[in-house]
């Protein structure tokens, strides 16, 4: 409930600090002492349009704080910590503040957080209802009806059997949906993904080929570079021309030649005559002969070694390029390959696979379809009970509250198909006929400012016990209304007041009668400022106030007993 409001600077308001509690407040004063000020100052708090108009001349800003003890349970908490905000936890306690700028800038707070107008208007609608000639919306919204007959007459177990299985309707179908969807894309991709597929089996990519290829590419190219070399200095030692400088060849003449100049037998050897010199030379070419015949031969050997398999470079190759080629086709790394094999392959086995799974679930959403249009059958038979209970409780409201020639309707129609949701399958809406003969109609089409708050009032009496709202503010819900049915009035706002806080403006005796707390608006002039004041009455003052409405500027000892006996009836 709203437990504090305070006000600055707002219109004639300079300073305002009001205190509240359980029950029925009501507000009371002459016309124009600024009652509506001080509503419009806490719609300022609960988020309704600022104007830089409602600050007090020579005030720079004006400020609105609301104060609300909530409940452990109460809506508001979750919607704080859906926006990461966190509620005081020890006390329950929440506060809305609303400062406004003179160049119409305003700024909200929850809990002095800084929060945006939206988040401050959603939680203000889960604390306070405010009803005045043109303010019902929750009455006049359609949207708000089913709810509302809802909390009134229907067991929570039908709604969340109808809210679970409508849940499991809906999961299924977005299943078969998105299955639907999928397949009927693989399907227009069946013959790329064969083709694809087939073209990724042949060429049959494996993990980490791509380093492995480029190693063993490498290492031939090398072998291929060894070979080279190993072959051209072969071919210069022995030379397959045979017209070519042979180094063997020469090496063996220049022997021949120089075997000349040596002797020839024993003899001439022992003659002494042997040129030493010629004998050095042909030792020297010996050595050579042997060196290059030697190196001749290792050359050989390593050539031989050194030979690969001519094709082996060019397959590898090959295979490499192949590789390279497809994964720029398909646009993914070379590594990749053989995972995107296994994707065609597994998207080509549900293609195959998708059929049946399909027919399954479409067998599941009918079964699941037929066990919700039971449960929303079951709800919509709860419902049309409920309805017939909430229109005779309603009109019993009626007639004392001078509405006694309307009729209230509850209206259920049957919605297609494709609008059913978690909450049935019907659509829930408030009629009411104002005179006899007239077909029933929307609240809002057929009924004046004046009969929709009695209208609001009937309902919240009938309601009160199931809103989850802390605070209902009435503007005027008696004008133009007296007697026996202002009594009417404020005996029912007494009555919604014992379950939910219930302030009111009035300018009817007989509802400021009821009220558990009374408060007097009245205006002062200092120093030739005009200011309003809002003070709390106690039981004389109360009756003194009474007086003044029955009786007008001069009270009587006649009205001071009407007054008492008001009070005390």
């Amino acid at each position: 409930m709203l437990t504090q409001l305070s006000i600055r600077n707002v219109v004639l308001i300079e300073k305002l600090d009001l205190s509240f509690s359980h029950g029925l407040t009501v507000f009371t004063g002459e016309t124009g002492a600024g009652k509506s000020i001080l509503l419009d100052s806490l719609g300022l708090a609960l988020g309704e349009r600022a104007s830089s108009s409602l600050i007090r001349n020579d005030a720079n800003q004006a400020s609105v704080t609301a104060c609300f003890n909530i409940a452990p349970n109460h809506p508001s908490h979750q919607i704080l910590h859906e926006q990461g905000l966190e509620s005081d936890s020890q006390d329950d306690l929440l506060v809305l503040r609303r400062v406004i700028f003179t160049d119409g800038r305003s700024r909200a707070y929850i809990n002095d957080q800084p929060v945006g107008i939206t988040l401050l208007r959603q939680i203000a609608q889960s604390l306070v209802e405010i009803q005045g000639q043109h303010e019902q919306m929750s009455l006049m919204n359609p949207h708000t009806h089913l709810d509302m007959l809802d909390d009134y007459g229907v067991d929570p177990a039908y709604l969340k059997e109808t809210k679970r299985t409508f849940q499991q309707w809906e999961e299924s179908k977005a299943k078969l949906e998105a299955l639907r969807n999928s397949l009927e894309a693989t399907a227009r991709e069946e013959e790329w993904l064969r083709q694809s597929k087939e073209e990724l089996s042949k060429l049959a990519p494996k993990d980490n080929e791509e380093i492995e290829l480029a190693d063993t590419r490498r290492q031939l190219q090398q072998s291929e570079r060894r070979l080279e070399a190993l072959t051209t200095a072969l071919n210069q030692l022995s030379p397959p021309d045979r017209r070519a400088f042979q180094p063997a060849q020469a090496l063996h003449n220049a022997s021949r030649s120089l075997q000349r100049l040596l002797p020839s037998s024993v003899k001439e050897a022992a003659s002494g005559e042997t040129d030493i010199q010629a004998q050095e030379a042909l030792e020297a070419i010996i050595r050579a002969e042997e060196a290059l015949s030697e190196a001749e031969s290792l050359l050989s050997r390593l050539a031989a070694d050194a030979r690969i398999d001519p094709y082996l470079l060019e397959q590898t190759e090959e295979r490499l390029f192949a590789l390279r080629a497809a994964g720029r086709k398909y646009g993914v790394p070379i590594d990749e390959l053989s995972n995107l094999l296994h994707q065609f392959e597994t998207r080509l086995t549900q293609l195959d696979s998708s059929i049946e799974e399909i027919q399954e679930l479409e067998k599941r959403v009918a079964t699941q379809r037929s066990t919700f249009e039971k449960a929303a059958e079951q709800l919509s038979f709860v419902r049309k009970n409920a309805a017939k209970k909430l229109e005779q409780a309603v009109m019993a409201e009626l007639k004392p509250l001078k509405l006694e020639r309307a009729q209230f309707f509850v209206s259920l129609t049957d919605l297609p198909p494709e609008s059913w949701n978690q909450k049935g399958k019907e659509h829930i809406q408030f009629l009411i006929a104002a005179n006899p003969g007239q077909p029933p109609a929307p609240l809002g089409k057929v009924a004046s400012g004046g009969e929709l708050s009695r209208l609001m009032l009937a309902l919240k009496v009938v309601l009160s016990g199931q809103s989850t709202l802390s605070t209902l503010v009435f503007d005027e819900i008696d004008s133009g209304v007296g007697g026996a049915t202002a009594s009417a009035i404020g005996d029912r706002l007494h009555r919604v007041a014992q379950n939910v806080q219930v302030m009111v403006v009035t300018h009817s005796p007989q509802v400021a009668a009821r009220a558990d707390r009374h408060f007097c608006i009245h205006k002062t002039i200092q120093n030739g400022v005009t200011l309003t004041h809002a003070v709390p009455l106690d039981h004389h003052e109360r009756q003194e106030e009474i007086a003044r409405m029955l009786a007008g500027s001069h009270i009587t000892d006649a009205a001071r007993a009407a007054a008492e006996s008001l009070i005390n009836r």
